[in-house]
């Protein structure tokens, strides 16, 4: 079996695509899998599945329709994925201190997508960035040190328009599902 996170797209946010976790744990076991836990309310499920990616999204995504009547994005990572989310990080720690200390606000967060967004992509995202906004792209995953919020920043904006849908966490959220993802497989 494998340890599963999902990251549903853009529930619980300004009021739009509401779902109770409580309701949403409760629907998932209800279709078979193991394990699951909510984290916070933006829509983060850990659980446990012998199946694969692609029956997963299957899965939630008519479940999350027939259930709440409605349609989103979920973006999966495994346990595995996750814990190189970490590793794979571009940004040092002397990196995001230097940003922190220049800026009144430091947001850091990683946009996870389902597949790798292509280079042409990739090359407008890096060219929409101002000298507020640095971005790196490794395989599937967009990490963001932002000197503002995320809210304020143009370039968040931007990955909206990508060919594949984007989630963004903030990487203390990251780190979090991290943890319990390997807390899950000990």
């Amino acid at each position: 079996m494998t340890i599963y996170i999902a990251l549903l797209r853009g529930i619980n946010v300004g009021g739009h695509h509401k779902i109770k976790m409580a309701d949403l744990k409760a629907m998932l076991a209800g279709l078979g899998l193991s394990r699951v836990q909510t984290y916070i309310q933006s829509g983060n499920v850990l659980f446990e599945s012998p199946k694969s990616k692609t029956e997963l999204k299957e899965l939630f995504e008519k479940g999350i329709r027939e259930t709440f009547g409605y349609s989103i994005s979920v973006i999966f990572r495994t346990e595995a994925e996750m814990e190189d989310i970490i590793r794979s990080c571009p940004f040092s720690e002397a990196m995001i201190q230097e940003a922190d200390e220049a800026s009144a606000f430091v947001s850091f967060y990683v946009g996870m997508l389902p597949d790798a967004p292509s280079q042409e992509e990739v090359d407008k995202l890096v060219a929409a960035a101002n000298e507020e906004e640095t971005i790196r792209c490794i395989g599937s995953n967009i990490y963001l040190l932002l000197r503002k919020s995320a809210r304020d920043s143009k370039l968040t904006n931007q990955l909206q328009k990508l060919s594949v849908p984007v989630t963004m966490r903030n990487w203390k959220t990251t780190n979090k599902l991290a943890q319990l993802a390997a807390a899950m497989k000990a």
